[in-house]
C-alpha cells in the first residue's frame, strides 16, 4: 500500500502534557495534483470526522489497488486541543479555552512580503510561476515561529496544506442543510463538489474578513495577483472550500459513508484517483454571494421557539421564531423574530436557550444585504 501515517507532535500545553496530529499520506510526495483534506477543526463538529473515517477506508483500498495518481494528505482530526476541551461533561471544541478564540479564525498570513520575495523570479511562464510562488510560501511558513500550542497547531496544519491544488476543510453547522463555502472564481469549475455532496447552498466570498483556514491559502494568491498580475501571469492554482456536513446531530455510519463516497468521486474527477466517477449529479443550488445570506440574531434572551423548518422559503417580514421570557407575564413574554430578506432557511440553532445576540438562523437570499458588507463570518 502506497501510504504513510505520520505523527506530528505539538509542544506541551502544560508540564506533563503533549498532544499530536495524525496525518495519513497517500501517493508519492510531491506528485500532482495534491489534495489536502482535514476534518473537525471545530472539534465539537463530529460529522467531518465520521465522513473522513469512511474516506480513509476508500483511500486505503485505492492505495492497495495502485490507483492513487496524485498526492492526498488527510488529517482526520485536525484539532486535538479542542478534542480535549470537555468541561463538566460538555465538549467545547469551537473556541480555544486558553484565550486564542475561534479555532477557525486568524490563521497565518501567507501573503505578507510575498510580492517582494518572488517578483524578481517570476516570468511569463504561468506554470513555472506557480512552482516559484509555492516555494516562496513554503519558505515563509518555515520562517514563522509559534510559541503557544494553538499557534503551533495552526502553523503545522498550514505547512501540510500550503502547496495543495485542492484544500477541503470539513465542518458542520448547528442544525443545518448541507452547504459549502468557496471563492467566487472557483465556480462553476468546481461545482461538482456541491453536486456530489447534494449541497443546498454554495456561498461565495472573495474575502470574508476573518482569515479562516481555507482563505489562508486562497488569499495569498489573490493578493499577489492584485499586486503583480499586470506584469506576470499568476493563476489561481489552489481550489479551497469549507464543507458544512449538515448539523451537529447528523452523525451516523450511513451519512458518513455517503459523504465519503461523494468526496472520493470528487477526487477521482479531479485527477487524484484512477477510475471513472461517472457524471456528477444534478446541482441542487446555484452559487450565491455570502453577503446575501442573513445571519439572524436574537435581540433578547429566552427560550427559542421556531416557526419555520430547514429548507422553508421565507419573505422579508415573515415570522420565523419567538423568543420567550419564561419569567415574564404571558401577555408580554414573547419577542417576535422576523426575516429581513427573501430566501430559504439554511440553518437553525440546535440549543434553544439563548442570550441576546445569539445567532439563531441563516437565511440564504440572492440580493446583497447592506448590513453584511464587512465581516461576513461571525466569531
Amino acid at each position: 500500500m502506497n501510504k504513510i501515517v505520520e505523527r506530528l507532535d505539538l509542544a506541551g500545553f502544560s508540564a506533563g502534557t503533549q498532544r499530536h496530529l495524525t496525518v495519513h499520506r497517500y501517493g508519492k510526495r510531491g506528485a500532482r495534483p495534491k489534495a489536502y483534506i482535514q476534518a473537525s477543526l471545530h472539534a465539537d463538529e463530529i460529522p467531518g470526522m465520521m465522513a473522513v473515517h469512511h474516506l480513509l477506508g476508500l483511500l486505503d483500498k485505492a492505495a492497495t489497488d495502485g490507483k492513487i495518481l496524485g498526492e492526498i494528505v488527510v488529517v482526520p482530526a485536525a484539532n486535538p486541543i479542542g478534542l480535549a476541551q470537555v468541561v463538566n461533561g460538555y465538549h467545547l471544541g469551537r473556541y480555544d479555552l486558553v484565550g486564542d478564540g475561534n479555532f477557525n479564525r486568524h490563521w497565518p498570513d501567507l501573503y505578507g512580503d510575498l510580492a517582494a520575495r518572488v517578483e524578481s523570479e517570476l516570468t511569463q511562464d504561468a506554470t513555472a510561476n506557480i512552482a516559484t510562488i509555492r516555494r516562496a510560501i513554503g519558505r515563509r511558513l518555515d520562517e514563522m515561529k509559534a510559541l503557544g500550542e494553538t499557534q503551533q497547531l495552526k502553523l503545522g496544519l498550514a505547512r501540510l496544506a500550503h502547496d495543495a491544488d485542492i484544500v477541503l476543510d470539513v465542518h458542520c453547522d448547528d442544525d443545518s442543510l448541507m452547504h459549502i463555502y468557496i471563492p467566487p472564481e472557483h465556480w462553476p469549475a468546481y461545482a461538482d463538489l456541491a453536486a456530489e455532496l447534494g449541497a443546498r447552498a454554495c456561498l461565495t466570498s472573495a474575502d470574508s474578513g476573518s482569515f479562516c483556514f481555507d482563505e489562508t491559502f486562497y488569499m495569498a494568491w489573490s493578493k499577489l495577483r492584485q499586486a503583480l498580475g499586470e506584469k506576470f501571469p499568476i493563476p489561481s492554482p489552489c481550489f479551497v472550500a469549507t464543507v458544512e456536513l449538515r448539523g451537529q446531530a447528523d452523525v451516523s455510519d450511513e451519512l458518513g459513508a455517503k459523504d465519503a463516497a461523494a468526496l472520493f468521486r470528487f477526487l477521482q474527477r479531479h485527477g487524484l484517483i484512477d477510475g471513472n466517477p461517472g457524471e456528477a449529479p444534478a446541482l441542487l443550488c446555484e452559487a450565491t454571494s455570502l453577503d446575501a445570506t442573513d445571519v439572524v440574531q436574537t435581540p433578547v434572551a429566552g427560550i427559542l421557539a421556531y416557526k419555520v423548518a430547514l429548507g422553508d422559503k421565507v419573505k422579508a417580514g415573515d415570522h420565523i421564531a419567538d423568543v420567550i421570557d419564561p419569567m415574564a407575564d404571558i401577555a408580554v413574554a414573547r419577542t417576535k423574530i422576523v426575516a429581513v430578506n427573501d430566501g430559504f432557511v439554511l440553518a437553525k440553532r440546535l440549543h434553544k436557550l439563548v442570550i441576546a445576540g445569539h445567532r439563531i438562523a441563516k437565511i440564504v437570499g440572492t440580493q446583497s444585504l447592506k448590513h453584511r458588507q464587512e465581516k461576513l463570518m461571525l466569531e
